[in-house]
């Protein structure tokens, strides 16, 4: 590995809350949280002020979006249902989620990074990292100059980790949110690394921590400690290295600028379990909406599909996915739709239903397309 190579991971502050509170100022320091589905927009009342939901009052299976660092103190966290969440934080605000608005304000950081150090892998709507190894500027230097630029063109904060890899910039721009710079070297993995617990390292998740604390595993450094054929013989040969690997925080992934999508997915959790029969023209509505969904997913990014597929959660968790693959690729609703269809078909619907996906797989970029033509004969 290149001792001097320099790998930034940038992570926007409480993304989604610290875009909201651009928009409602008034908001700043309190409790707040992003989410749930049919969340009233704030009312202006008589005197001018804004009147705001609040968590007590929400109704449904919405779960958060994000929250303000206010709210996380409380034990609010993204993921949580919001009724549950509730129960900890009943006087916090409750704001509807505005998509459209983070994309424009991830664009605006992305353009303002790239400004500086144009080597870049999108990690999504408010993350990436960077490749500053062939930059002049010290470390500390870039950083300060990159969190200036994200201000100014969003008027919002990041935290910024910088390190020889990505595992560990990943690890270090969690350190110390928000607002905040972390540059560590190898020579820092024992002080900074081996006291976290193990989850911190992406990768590990609830499952693989389970069994490492079963193991009497809990911190990176037990985790560095252990021996290496114990590692392999309980979660195989690759798993059980790359564990060791990142417990030393090793990792020699480059940074990917262009990543192909394997497959482009849209899903909705209901907010009442539906009835096929019954609740016939709501499901029809919401299963049309994702098709549409898919489809503009396809033509930002270029690409066709030439296998849909459907996935549905019943009132009991049981889920089914079934999928078609198609003569030729399409990129339209309409056809997406008739294909998702012909899938739903293949379904018993015996119960009521809980959720309801579409996924678009077998993509194949737009410019590559033959002659083919998109798919015209029904399917269902």
């Amino acid at each position: 590995m290149n001792s001097v190579r320099r790998i930034a991971h940038l992570d926007m502050d409480a993304f989604f809350a610290s875009v909201e509170l651009l928009h409602y100022p008034m908001l700043r320091g309190q409790a707040v949280v992003v989410g749930g589905r049919r969340v009233d927009r704030p009312r202006p009342q008589p005197d001018g002020s804004l009147q705001f939901a609040r968590l007590r009052d929400y109704v449904g299976r919405g779960v958060i979006t994000t929250s303000t660092y206010e709210a996380r103190a409380l034990g609010v966290f993204s993921g949580m249902g919001l009724m549950k969440s509730a129960q900890l934080a009943p006087d916090a605000i409750l704001l509807p989620a505005n998509f459209d608005a983070y994309r424009d304000y991830s664009r605006r950081f992305k353009a303002a990074v790239a400004g500086i150090a144009p080597c870049i892998e999108d990690r999504g709507i408010d993350e990436i990292y960077i490749d500053l190894s062939a930059l002049p500027d010290d470390s500390a230097t870039l950083a300060r100059r990159i969190k200036q630029a994200v201000h100014e063109a969003t008027g919002l904060s990041c935290s910024i980790g910088i390190t020889p890899n990505k595992l560990l910039s990943k690890i270090a721009s969690d350190l110390d949110k928000p607002d905040g710079t972390t540059i560590l070297g190898m020579d820092d993995v024992p002080a900074r690394l081996w006291p976290l617990a193990v989850r911190k390292i992406n990768g590990i998740g609830p499952k693989a921590g389970e069994r490492l604390q079963r193991m009497g595993i809990e911190t990176v450094g037990q985790l560095a400690a252990a021996p290496v054929d114990e590692l392999v013989r309980r979660f195989g040969a690759t798993t059980g290295h790359w564990l060791n690997r990142a417990a030393h925080g090793i990792d020699e992934r480059p940074i990917v600028t262009e990543r192909d999508p394997k497959s482009i997915s849209r899903e909705t959790t209901f907010e009442r379990d539906l009835d096929a029969v019954r609740d016939r023209p709501e499901l029809s509505e919401l299963f049309t909406g994702l098709c549409e969904r898919v489809a503009d997913d396809l033509r930002r990014k270029g690409f066709a599909t030439r296998t849909i597929g459907l996935k549905l959660r019943f009132s009991d968790f049981r889920s089914v996915t079934r999928d078609v693959t198609l003569p030729a690729p399409v990129t339209d609703a309409q056809a997406i739709r008739r294909a998702a269809g012909q899938c739903l078909k293949r379904i018993e619907l015996d119960r009521r239903i809980r959720l309801l996906g579409v996924r678009a797989g077998g993509l194949v970029p737009v410019d590559e397309l033959t002659d083919e033509g998109p798919v015209q004969a029904e399917l269902f």
